[in-house]
């Protein structure tokens, strides 16, 4: 399943698309999530919009910014947009929420959005509650230590290690959710378990509620370490969806800890047999339990098993 939809909402804002010199009337600048985007073939660069955007929007009362397609012929590296966007940081003291890299396969494959060191954008914006980024070539990151930030989101076909161990290392003493598509090593997914290990910890992320390991191909091992990982005990959500998880590691999950306390677990694309799937029902009664896009448990090989997102 390629990602096929923009979102509607983000940061618990309705999206509102930014077209500049548009005369008809704008919500206010904190009512909405605005989505900057530049349509393939325009005469304007991202620069352009974004100023237009500065000029025509009041940025002081901006709350969250989405930014969609950034190049206007061929593909281009983000790093001149996110220069765009730290250079202007003064003029944006109320941004909570970024999203950088809102595209869809039909604008462009995930595995084909040229990335960059997104570590300056949370420098540069110390109040900011929520990042989700999306695409993995070059994609890069410095351990931080950022205060407000809540919620971390990295999509991916193919997640660096050096990403998710700089994550690791990070300190985030506010983060609630955290979410991580690992994807596939084809596509620059190569990390591995021990690099997972200071999430199952738990103890760097004191304030953790919902943690996401999905979209990989270890998610039988991913699910079998979260089976007894420190860190599920006070979750309340936990999402191993997306990948390649099949009875092995739904049997490792049964058998570890309890997890009778979550609100949700999210398992969807999957390869479990339908006894595994009425057996996870079962002992998880009063937890919401998403077991969608069953991939069937006959594809016995790996090889014939695959990611949700990948290229």
């Amino acid at each position: 399943m390629a990602v096929s939809h923009h979102i509607e909402r983000f940061h618990e804002l309705p999206i509102h698309e930014f077209t500049p010199a548009d005369a008809r009337p704008r919500p206010a600048a904190g009512a909405v999530a605005w989505r900057l985007s530049v349509e393939y073939g325009s005469q304007q660069d991202f620069g352009q919009v974004w100023q237009s955007f500065l000029t025509e929007v009041d940025p002081a009362g901006v709350r969250a910014v989405v930014i969609g397609p950034w190049w206007r012929n061929e593909y281009t590296s983000v790093g001149p947009v996110i220069e765009a966007i730290t250079a202007e940081a003064r003029r944006l003291p109320a941004l909570e929420a970024l999203f950088l890299g809102e595209v869809t396969y039909d604008e462009c494959e995930i595995s084909w959005l040229e990335m960059d060191d997104v570590t300056p954008l949370l420098h540069a914006f110390p109040g900011l509650r929520s990042l989700a980024v999306r695409g993995g070539t070059d994609l890069a990151l410095e351990p931080v230590r950022h205060d407000r930030l809540t919620s971390l989101r990295f999509e991916s076909g193919g997640l660096p290690a050096t990403v998710v161990r700089a994550v690791a290392g990070s300190e985030l003493p506010a983060l609630e959710r955290l979410e991580l598509w690992l994807g596939v090593d084809e596509y620059g997914g190569d990390a591995a378990m021990d690099d997972l290990a200071p999430f199952l910890d738990g103890s760097r992320l004191p304030k953790l509620r919902h943690l996401g390991l999905a979209n990989s191909e270890l998610q039988d091992e991913i699910a079998a370490a979260v089976a007894h990982a420190p860190v599920v005990a006070r979750l309340e959500s936990l999402d191993l969806s997306m990948g390649m998880l099949s009875d092995e590691g739904a049997t490792a999950l049964l058998e570890g800890q309890p997890l009778t306390h979550l609100l949700s677990l999210d398992l969807h694309h999957h390869y479990l047999s339908d006894a595994m799937m009425e057996r996870l029902s079962a002992a998880l009664p009063g937890v919401e339990v998403d077991l969608g896009e069953a991939e069937g448990d006959e594809a016995e090989d790996e090889f014939d098993r695959y990611v949700s997102v990948a290229e």
